[in-house]
């Protein structure tokens, strides 16, 4: 048991390393890089929009592999005219371990066993309506699905959320008060609706009133 907590204390400062890196990246830090991964990303969905996934990392395959053997083969010539001895060009990234280590795995992976039985312990909740108002929500909400499926299909619905993550923070920072406020107006209005369907519906009320 002490292993055990030793390694989540060890993993955690990782953990948070890459959270913090992942929210840089979404507000624009740095500009050069969430510009490269945001431009990759998109035209990697595009690309799958028109090619095949096996085409796509077959293309994405060759692509970097005739720019590695083309700078593997002109760093040999440069170290034959200049007759140096650099070595490998990618011996630093060659000797890099890259190996995921096991204390890693099993802890995401627990952590995904966790949020996969509370996500079916809430599937089965609702479809078994132990709350009707939640069911009644979640059907309203598969109802809408139903009409955003006949409207796009799952790529599309990919691309219009890679854009909405990479222009939702960076929106919301610069107007956070107007959004806020405008936000608090649609939920108390829900709120209001709610309230009052479950005030005339008999059984709608939850539980805990």
């Amino acid at each position: 048991m002490e292993n055990n907590s030793v390694d989540t204390k060890e993993c955690e400062p990782a953990a948070r390393h890459w959270r913090e890196q992942v929210v840089d990246l979404l507000y624009w830090r740095d500009v050069k890089t969430t510009g490269v991964v945001f431009g990759a990303s998109l035209l990697l969905l595009l690309s799958l929009m028109v090619c095949s996934i096996v085409s796509v990392s077959s293309y994405i395959g060759l692509a970097l592999l005739s720019v590695t053997i083309c700078f593997r083969i002109y760093k040999g010539i440069l170290q034959a005219i200049q007759k140096s001895d650099e070595g490998h060009p990618f011996k630093q990234y060659l000797d890099q371990e890259v190996a995921l280590s096991e204390d890693m795995v099993h802890k995401y992976s627990d952590i995904a066993l966790a949020k996969l039985n509370k996500t079916i312990c809430e599937l089965r909740r609702l479809f078994l309506v132990e709350d009707l108002v939640d069911s009644i929500k979640f059907a309203v909400l598969m109802w809408i699905l139903t009409y955003v499926g006949a409207l796009f299909n799952g790529l599309t619905l990919l691309i219009l959320g890679l854009i909405a993550v990479f222009s939702c923070p960076i929106v919301y920072e610069k107007h956070q008060a107007q959004i806020d406020h405008y936000l608090a107006l649609v939920n108390n209005q829900v709120k209001d609706v709610i309230g009052k369907i479950q005030a005339k519906v008999p059984g709608m009320k939850r539980k805990t009133e």
